[in-house]
């Protein structure tokens, strides 16, 4: 049994423990529950209860002795995702808005996370200006705040729910904002950041082009996730927020070039 593992089920709990069965789904087409027992040093009950969440959040498919992949070869989709690791990334939502001041410019980019950040700003600040091509965020804004929202047009990815295309490019180079706010599918250990597609990618390339300071959210998870399209890297932005440490040669990295790190109160 590998000490890592027993020490991130520890740290991380029922919402961490979901989050990393379906990562391991990505690569496995089925996972027996002894094995997960195994993996994260708990009880095969606790495993279980893990497994009928992932499959009522559509995730997963039961299968005799363990659970089978529904979405092999690619990211989850959104509402999935946004039903994962939520606590820490509301604890992450918290620490990014006491860095943000009343009046700021901001740009939002794709996933849950940034959309997470942008709920807890809705009850905290006002007069912010949001630019966005994440459609649920966007939505969000326009019901609940008096915030002033630019969107941007183009296609529409179903599961992702956001807009990208050529177009993205100028709509981020048509504002100058003070904080880009993004997430990340992956963070290598040299420091790569990962997604998904060239989209993805292209997307956060224009928000780090088009701001002043850049925030990247993410919660542990994606320091081992292996996403396969190149773009940046995690020593290139202004800060990182987290609800754990990151590993000791990421943190190396980080301290060399300047990069705040900002470890939200997120599990222990």
């Amino acid at each position: 049994m590998n000490t890592q593992n027993i020490h991130l089920s520890m740290r991380t709990g029922s919402d961490g423990r979901q989050m990393a069965i379906a990562e391991m789904l990505r690569s496995r087409d089925f996972i027996t529950v002894e094995e997960l027992a195994v993996h994260f040093a708990v009880a095969t009950q606790t495993i279980r209860r893990d497994l009928i969440a992932l499959c009522d959040q559509g995730v997963a498919r039961r299968r005799h002795g363990g659970i089978e992949s529904v979405t092999q070869g690619k990211n989850l989709a959104f509402k999935d995702r946004s039903v994962l690791n939520r606590e820490a990334k509301q604890s992450i939502a918290a620490a990014v808005a006491s860095h943000v001041h009343d009046g700021a410019s901001l740009s939002f980019g794709i996933g849950t996370t940034p959309q997470i950040v942008a709920e807890a700003l809705l009850s905290t600040h006002r007069d912010l200006k949001v630019v966005t091509n994440n459609l649920p965020l966007a939505l969000m804004v326009a019901r609940g705040s008096d915030f002033t929202l630019a969107i941007a047009g183009g296609n529409v990815r179903g599961s992702d729910l956001d807009v990208c295309g050529p177009s993205i490019d100028s709509f981020f180079a048509s504002y100058k904002v003070d904080i880009a706010i993004f997430g990340v599918a992956g963070v290598d250990e040299d420091g790569s950041l990962l997604d998904f597609s060239q989209d993805e990618v292209r997307v956060r390339e224009a928000m780090l082009r088009n701001c002043r300071k850049s925030y990247l959210v993410l919660d542990s998870s994606k320091f081992t996730r292996a996403a396969y399209v190149h773009g940046g890297r995690i020593d290139q932005v202004t800060a990182v927020f987290c609800e754990t440490e990151p590993p000791a040669r990421i943190q190396r990295m980080l301290d060399q070039s300047g990069v705040q790190f900002i470890r939200s109160s997120g599990p222990a």
